[in-house]
């Protein structure tokens, strides 16, 4: 009887600590001190982010992609373009697809105040929670931070995210060139930044075709807090 009773001991301690432990990692991928590019992952899972929008052109075509091809992905919206296409955000939380805060104008926060600045993450999370959930990520304009900014962003909530792979496609660069340059660069965890705020882009096109590579790879094509989860502490 007394072994019986120590074995489930040492059993529940086991559980318990790997409760703690995965609690732990979480708390920390959340409560970032410095902004998450990539994450630390043995398993083959990248995240699409996708920039500037919502367009009124661009966003219903990457939207229509992505619905056939079955993939969400995180939006970095800016909070002016969701105040004005409020219905193309809206068929993006209905697809599945995360939200997330782009701040209101694409103006980079670092030659702001910090009342500016906070104005700004401020007037774009009221314009995204008019149609979708309260965000959790936010990714600065041109990625420019200071601590000032950081710490705003953790203050309301946010954990701020960069990418680990830039393709240029605002530039208007082929598709091949996109195509080209985040097949080669990508690796687990990898956080891929794309745009959809403008109208013509190759982003549409080159996302169809980085799915399907992405996916011979033997990649899953996840969100950015879905990625988040997938998060190796010892990485």
């Amino acid at each position: 009887m007394e072994i019986t009773i120590h074995r489930w001991c040492v059993r529940g301690f086991a559980c318990l600590m790997v409760i703690f432990f995965a609690s732990a990692v979480q708390d920390t991928v959340w409560n970032h001190d410095k902004p998450i590019s990539r994450v630390p992952t043995t398993q083959k899972v990248v995240a699409l982010t996708v920039d500037d929008g919502p367009h009124y052109k661009t966003t219903p075509v990457l939207l229509q992609i992505l619905r056939k091809k079955k993939v969400h992905v995180t939006f970095f919206v800016l909070g002016s373009n969701a105040a004005l296409h409020p219905e193309i955000l809206a068929q993006a939380v209905a697809d599945g697809h995360e939200i997330a805060n782009h701040a209101y104008s694409h103006v980079i926060l670092t030659k702001m105040s910090r009342n500016q600045y906070e104005e700004e993450m401020d007037k774009a999370e009221k314009a995204i929670v008019a149609v979708a959930p309260k965000p959790r990520l936010f990714r600065p304009p041109g990625g420019a931070y200071n601590d000032g900014i950081l710490e705003a962003a953790r203050a309301r909530g946010y954990t701020t995210v960069l990418w680990s792979i830039d393709p240029r496609d605002w530039r208007r660069p082929s598709v091949d060139a996109v195509v080209k340059t985040v097949m080669d660069q990508v690796k687990p965890g990898s956080i891929i930044l794309l745009h959809d705020g403008q109208y013509p882009l190759p982003t549409p096109q080159a996302v169809s075709i980085i799915i399907d590579r992405l996916r011979e790879q033997g990649y899953t094509l996840v969100t950015v807090s879905e990625l988040l989860s997938h998060y190796e502490e010892s990485r």
